[in-house]
């Protein structure tokens, strides 16, 4: 089963990322998922449900001891038809 996992960190700063949001980024993009899209205003990544289900509880865990004080997420199901 393929996962995507669409996710924000808060609070926000317009001018810097804040530290939550760069462990975010961090997180994801060492995880070992196929794709994964980080922006200014959400993130998402795609992969195998382990792989996805292991970068959210990484995810969760790490951003809210850097500072995050709300995180936002959805994970969907890929139906492999989609892609």
């Amino acid at each position: 089963m393929r996962l995507r996992v669409e996710f924000t960190t808060e609070p926000f700063d317009l001018d810097e990322a804040p530290e939550h949001a760069v462990v975010a980024r961090e997180v994801i993009e060492t995880a070992e998922l196929d794709e994964v899209d980080v922006g200014p205003f959400g993130n998402t990544a795609e992969g195998g449900a382990d792989a996805v289900l292991a970068a959210v509880d990484t995810l969760l865990r790490r951003t809210l001891t850097a500072g995050a004080t709300r995180v936002s997420l959805q994970v969907n199901v890929v139906d492999e038809d989609d892609r």
